[in-house]
């Protein structure tokens, strides 16, 4: 699950391995920030902005905790810095307390300066218009710190179906990856190998205790500006062929729709090019026919997915701006399309609905109780977990046994990357029998990777991997 910056730089950057490590180690906010040299660890290099609600309502009352805090280059917590800092708010939404701060000082209508020690935390509240409030955080020689949050009228609930709905179970654990930019890496050149011993990636990592790969789809990836120019990666007939892969490996396979030529997170869902000027009526059907058109070319090779997500982090709607969540009706009927065309072609297929929202329970709450009100059928929650944007290991504990109680549906961690043992020990221990498992975001091209940067598998593989495994799936 708020924008999650780090989704949007290791993602738009996914071309360029160097430039995304950097990117998420020193989470940017302009390109001249880029561009300067880490600082030591110990030193202060950024601050961290982190939202416990990034979808508010627009009714002058709603209040949303943000937790600020200034860490070093490795994401450490520095307590004793002292820094003078400026908060800004862009949008219908003001401050309305600070606390750990010294010398408050207005600057403008929409703009504060602070000192503040090491951490703090901040008050927003809403105003009464719908639309987006930038919140910002800036100091001299650190790395600006920032969220964005979405106001919203809920308005009344109309049911996208009378149908009742059972969810269906996952009855097997899963200790899932996405390995998504295999195929380009490997159309750059790298190999894999473990202990020496040359192989296939998705073959190692089922030895090492993994049984399922997620993958995700774009609709044209090729396009000008999409995932993928001129070479169309993610698209169907890659996926198609990772597919095979998958399955000849004996693993399962979770598809992952973007219904985006390009990424699709909290900050951007924008619909494929060639939904552009369609009316609702036809956005609908265009997303379903697609949506039966991937499922069936996979079923024919037979390689149906054992689950799909439809959607990907979409706390903040799909398809914008009708599928936007100030849309609530729509956005609804927009995921429905897509769980009926999951449906016809592959009834056992598990759906899961996925939002980026591992620690932030109100908002989880709000999305899952609109759902539940628009009577959207699925299966299974899945959380994305990244602490800097998501709170704290306990924030996510807390959030996921509540909405396990909450809800009938089961709940895992759908995407994560840091703290693997602790995410895990939390992922397979939710409590009423709700646990499903998790998958680790791009361990094969990301800053805490199975393989180190030549192709070799890491203790990551060979050590934590396999006791997770041993552990929870029952693996000898």
């Amino acid at each position: 699950m708020l924008k999650n910056p780090q989704t949007i730089f290791c993602r738009q950057l996914n071309c360029n391995l160097l430039i995304a490590f950097f990117m998420l180690s020193a989470l940017s906010a302009v390109n001249a920030q880029s561009r300067r040299k880490p600082k030591p660890p110990g030193v202060p290099s950024e601050i961290q902005v982190t939202p416990y609600e990034t979808t508010m309502i627009a009714n002058g009352k709603d209040e949303a905790l943000i937790n600020i805090k200034i860490i070093d280059s490795r994401g450490d917590s520095i307590p004793d810095a002292r820094v003078l800092v400026t908060f800004h708010v862009n949008g219908d939404a003001k401050i309305l307390s600070a606390g750990n701060v010294t010398g408050f000082k207005a600057l403008t209508d929409s703009t504060w300066q602070v000192n503040l020690t090491g951490s703090c935390h901040v008050i927003l509240q809403t105003g009464s218009k719908r639309g987006i409030v930038k919140f910002e955080v800036k100091a001299d020689s650190l790395y600006t710190g920032s969220t964005e949050i979405h106001t919203v009228q809920p308005g009344i609930a109309h049911m996208v179906t009378h149908d009742k709905y059972v969810p269906k179970k996952v009855k097997d654990k899963i200790l899932g990856a996405d390995i998504s930019f295999l195929p380009q890496l490997e159309s750059r050149g790298m190999k894999f190998s473990d202990n020496g011993v040359p192989g296939d990636a998705i073959e190692i990592m089922k030895a090492h205790g993994f049984n399922y790969i997620r993958l995700r789809i774009f609709n044209e990836p090729a396009n000008p500006k999409g995932y993928s120019p001129k070479q169309g990666f993610c698209d169907l007939e890659h996926t198609k062929q990772m597919a095979k892969r998958i399955k000849a490996a004996g693993m399962k396979f979770l598809l992952d729709f973007h219904y985006s030529d390009y990424w699709a997170d909290p900050q951007q869902q924008n619909k494929p090019a060639a939904w552009v000027g369609e009316d609702f009526t036809a956005l609908k059907k265009s997303l379903y026919d697609y949506t039966v058109n991937v499922m069936q070319q996979l079923k024919d090779q037979g390689t149906a997915p054992d689950m799909v997500q439809v959607g990907n982090e979409i706390n903040h709607g799909i398809v914008w701006p009708e599928g936007e969540i100030n849309n609530l009706d729509s956005l609804s009927q927009l995921i429905y399309e897509g769980v009926k065309g999951v449906r016809t072609v592959s009834p056992n297929t598990i759906i899961m609905l996925h939002i980026a929202l591992g620690g932030q329970n109100a908002e989880a709450k709000f999305f899952l109780d609109n759902m539940y009100k628009r009577n959207v059928p699925f299966d299974v929650i899945g959380l994305s977990y990244y602490p800097k944007w998501h709170g704290t290991l306990t924030d996510l504990k807390n959030n996921m046994a509540d909405i396990a109680k909450r809800y009938k549906q089961q709940v895992m961690v759908a995407e994560y990357s840091q703290l693997k043992k602790e995410v895990n020990d939390i992922a397979f221990t939710v409590p009423d029998g709700k646990a499903v498992g998790s998958f680790i975001w791009e361990p094969l091209n990301s800053w805490e990777g199975i393989f180190d940067r030549s192709g070799k598998a890491n203790d990551f593989m060979n050590v934590v991997y396999p006791e997770i495994a041993k552990k929870y799936l029952d693996v000898k």
